[in-house]
């Protein structure tokens, strides 16, 4: 095992870590809609998303969001984790992009390491689950839109955590979620 996945793969030397993941639901549990997570947000919730990433050091995503989510530039380093070596297209000119080949927890630890204590994860389902063990919040928007794709069993995501904050407006929920274990 590699030192930096030793020392932070239980965040024991950082003080006040942050790895909080970031996810729009549909009411069915859809992340998606037409393929990509922008047919289930609003406005509110994009001017969330871009505000909360000023927050945080690092955004962390897996391949398959690195190929449908239009990630061409971000205003903070960009981790992509994925098995595949072939960089999608409208990716190679992003000015602060790694393409690590490594699980997800390894690549949150490396981040941890390299770039600072406050990782964003905007990964799919599939990329929380297995990130999810590193996960210490979620942020979460609720829609009321259905009929996508890629959905989540919210209940199982969120079983170790617990809600400390929530704002309900007409047409969406935004909730914090803060792991209780």
């Amino acid at each position: 095992m590699k030192r930096y996945e030793e020392i932070f793969a239980r965040y024991g030397g950082l003080v006040n870590v942050r790895v909080r993941a970031n996810l729009v639901v549909g009411s069915d549990g859809a992340t998606t809609l037409n393929g990509r997570s922008a047919g289930l947000s609003s406005a509110n919730d994009r001017n969330r998303f871009h505000a909360m990433r000023a927050e945080f050091d690092v955004i962390v995503i897996g391949g398959k969001t690195a190929i449908t989510e239009p990630y061409r530039k971000t205003p903070i380093p960009l981790v992509v984790v994925s098995h595949n070596p072939l960089i999608p297209e409208s990716l190679t000119t992003h000015p602060a992009l790694y393409w690590w080949q490594i699980s997800p927890a390894a690549a949150i630890a490396k981040c941890l390491a390299e770039f600072g204590s406050r990782v964003l994860i905007e990964g799919g389902p599939n990329f929380l689950l297995a990130a999810l063990p590193e996960i210490t919040e979620f942020a979460i928007t609720r829609t009321k839109i259905s009929g996508g794709e890629n959905k989540v069993d919210l209940v199982k995501l969120l079983t170790e955590f617990a809600l400390v904050s929530e704002e309900v407006l007409t047409d969406e929920i935004f909730q914090i979620f803060k792991r209780v274990n």
